[in-house]
């Protein structure tokens, strides 16, 4: 669950670091309030407090970027992506991990293209596998915004990925 969680976050900040540090609040509020809980319930516990994390660091970015644009700073160059360093553990052709890194790098790119919303509907529906009813609990919204989210996640999904995900 964790390097799903980080990947999580760092599709939604864009910067590892910033997701690092998402990944690490989340991690230790779950600790320091839901311990005594059902381990059963942990999981639907950690991506709601993720995503609020996340939601917590949209709001704040927002301000900070006032900021960057009144006195013109610019944006820290982002480190090394650790999709692009991590190592294979199976054994591949150099052609097919060629063609997996650059699919992969469409689907990142694709993602970070969808609204907030988007992303988390379809995160948490896909790679999380919750229900729609477990996605609209940890969104805070409704079942209904979470099938339109999704729905419009996938469509625009489908339509940047056509060639690369079949």
């Amino acid at each position: 669950m964790e390097k799903r969680a980080f990947r999580i976050a760092e599709i939604a900040t864009s910067n590892r670091e910033d997701a690092l540090d998402i990944l690490q609040d989340a991690m230790y509020k779950l600790v320091q309030k839901y311990a005594k809980r059902n381990p059963e319930e942990w999981g639907p516990l950690f991506q709601t407090i993720l995503q609020s994390k996340i939601n917590d660091w949209y709001r704040r970015n927002a301000v900070r970027n006032r900021f960057r644009v009144w006195f013109k700073f610019s944006k820290d160059d982002e480190s090394v992506d650790p999709i692009q360093t991590m190592q294979d553990q199976a054994a591949h052709t150099p052609e097919h991990l060629v063609q997996t890194d650059k699919s992969i790098d469409k689907l990142e790119k694709a993602l970070r293209q969808l609204s907030h919303r988007q992303q988390q509907a379809f995160i948490l529906r896909i790679w999380e596998g919750l229900d729609t009813a477990q996605t609209a609990q940890i969104m805070k919204c409704s079942e209904g915004s979470v099938k339109t989210h999704y729905s419009r996640a996938l469509h625009s999904l489908r339509e940047q990925l056509g060639e690369h995900w079949s």
